[in-house]
């Protein structure tokens, strides 16, 4: 059974109808800056042999069923990334895609299960451009809404002011106290019981079967984020080798990776990569992802060989998402993803 879903009632449509004509605007605006700096729109396909593999994404699974009725496994996808990669290895320079995409297990007031993804990749271009790409549209977001300043919750921040840049490592010293790359070696190897040490005397939660992903996950979001994009934006950088299995090592630095998140109010807004073109290395990171998915869920997901073989060919690319909806929401003010989804999918009576 499910719950009624007011969405559709007219005085609730009539609400939520300003945040959803403002979506269409800001979209509208966004295509035409995308354009203007010869990007090519693509639409991939939402079925694919592999929904992504890291560890903490839950996909919708279906099956195709061919004419002689054999059945072959398929997943809505959790980003059009793989895809995209491929048309990058097919030759396109810049692209950008607003996708539909679909991750189960997440409901909330950001989250949603299905949702719109903006993602674009530059070839041969450095991953710090995309950090001006970033900025660009929260400013252009807040211009199209007419907005001076752009709020979630009680966080407010400039958005048109110079974001402010900080490693996860600076993050981790300036937050929790925490010397984080004194817990990763140069071949990314992590110290689970010097982060553990470290984290007790910060007077963190650690528990006997923490491993040491978990307990980074909990210094991020108990100590890190709540002091992200206030003000002005949080472009958060170089994360542990561990902690970006799609992305390629920092130049100066194996212990990190050129990957980043943007962050606004306090909201991971995107997440962005210089981009692993090595096959190999990356279908060993996959691997490893898949294993920890075992462990903990219990399942796993087919790893796509056609990816893997695209990456041989693929030039040296930088690329990012970013979460439409969560975008909408911030220049609109709305308190809930629901507010700025057409037509919110219902939920099942008792789910959380």
């Amino acid at each position: 059974m499910t719950r009624p879903s007011p969405w559709w009632t007219p005085h609730v449509h009539d609400d939520r109808r300003p945040f959803l004509l403002l979506r269409n605007r800001i979209r509208s605006a966004i295509t035409r800056h995308f354009e203007a700096r010869d990007f090519v729109e693509v639409d991939p396909c939402l079925l694919q042999i592999s929904p992504g593999n890291e560890a903490h994404l839950h996909a919708f699974a279906t099956e195709a069923i061919g004419t002689d009725g054999a059945r072959q496994p398929l997943y809505l996808h959790t980003s059009p990334e793989f895809a995209c990669k491929k048309l990058l290895a097919a030759g396109e320079q810049r692209l950008f895609s607003f996708s539909h995409v679909f991750r189960n297990r997440e409901r909330g007031p950001l989250h949603h299960p299905e949702f719109t993804m903006l993602e674009w990749y530059r070839a041969g271009e450095g991953y710090e451009t995309l950090m001006d790409d970033a900025a660009a549209l929260l400013a252009l977001a807040a211009e199209t809404a007419g907005q001076s300043t752009l709020t979630f919750g009680s966080l407010s921040v400039d958005p048109f002011a110079e974001p402010e840049r900080l490693s996860v490592a600076d993050a981790f010293l300036r937050h929790a106290g925490i010397d984080l790359l004194a817990t990763v070696t140069e071949d990314g190897e992590t110290d689970r019981d010097g982060l553990a040490a470290q984290m007790r005397l910060s007077g963190l939660r650690v528990a006997e079967d923490d491993r040491w992903a978990d307990l980074y996950s909990r210094v991020l979001v108990e100590r890190i984020e709540p002091h992200l994009g206030i003000g002005r934006a949080t472009i958060l950088d170089r994360y542990p080798v561990s902690e970006a299995a799609l992305a390629r090592p920092a130049g100066d630095d194996a212990r990190v990776a050129e990957r980043f998140e943007f962050y606004a109010c306090g909201v991971e807004l995107a997440n962005a990569f210089g981009e692993l073109t090595n096959p190999e290395e990356q279908r060993r990171r996959f691997e490893m992802e898949m294993a920890e998915k075992a462990r903990v869920y219990g399942e796993t997901y087919p790893i796509d060989a056609d990816f893997l073989a695209a990456l041989a060919i693929m030039p040296e690319a930088s690329g990012i998402a970013l979460g439409f909806e969560r975008l909408v929401m911030l220049a609109t003010g709305a308190s809930r993803i629901e507010q700025v989804l057409w037509a919110p999918v219902a939920q099942t009576e008792g789910a959380a």
